[in-house]
């Protein structure tokens, strides 16, 4: 699929959604203002296109770090609002503006963090090959209930097969599967453990 090809379809979606959802993101920034206080946007660093950098922006779902209150872990941090946006994927609408930007597409292998850049293999590290999107292959087919292995498989098989049919069938189905609230955190876990590196035979 053509980059001016995929890029309107982003637009043509993205845009509408953004100016549309700005009603519910004022009634989520308030929430998260009176619930968990300042700052009610989470931003991070994260590698998008060829490892290189942006700012990815998303509504915070989690209490600050803070070891005097026992606040350290994902779980000790993560608020019963916060696990409500995760679960409705309230948390990712600001990041339709990284799409109308451009940092971002709708879909692509999902931003992960910058310190997992050297612990890809070179075959995992082909997930850059490509913009990152809001949601992927590895999202419809089981979000964080599945391996880190088996997403960055299907973040590859993306790489190489990316087109306009899988992208509005990945969106189809990711609609589905917010609908359902479908693998929304690993195993025994808040989110995703940390990734650390697949072991080499």
């Amino acid at each position: 699929m053509s980059y001016r090809g995929k890029r309107t379809l982003d637009l043509l979606l993205a845009g509408p959604a953004l100016v549309l959802s700005l009603p519910v993101q004022a009634v989520t920034a308030v929430a998260i203002r009176i619930k968990m206080g300042r700052p009610v946007l989470f931003r991070q660093e994260r590698p998008g296109l060829h490892g290189e950098t942006f700012e990815m922006l998303k509504f915070r779902t989690m209490l600050l770090p803070d070891p005097s209150r026992g606040l350290i872990t994902d779980a000790d941090r993560m608020t019963r609002l916060g696990a409500f946006l995760r679960s409705t994927s309230l948390d990712e609408l600001p990041t339709l503006w990284n799409i109308v930007r451009g940092d971002l597409s709708l879909v692509g292998p999902r931003p992960l963090l910058g310190q997992y850049l050297g612990r890809y293999s070179p075959e995992q590290a082909r997930r850059h090959e490509v913009r990152p999107g809001l949601t992927g292959l590895a999202q419809v087919n089981g979000r964080n209930a599945i391996s880190w292995e088996e997403k960055f498989a299907y973040d590859v098989e993306y790489v190489d097969h990316h087109d306009l049919a899988l992208d509005v069938i990945i969106i189809l189905r990711t609609v589905l599967q917010v609908i359902r609230r479908d693998g929304i955190s690993a195993r025994g876990e808040a989110t995703m453990p940390e990734f650390m590196g697949s072991k080499v035979d």
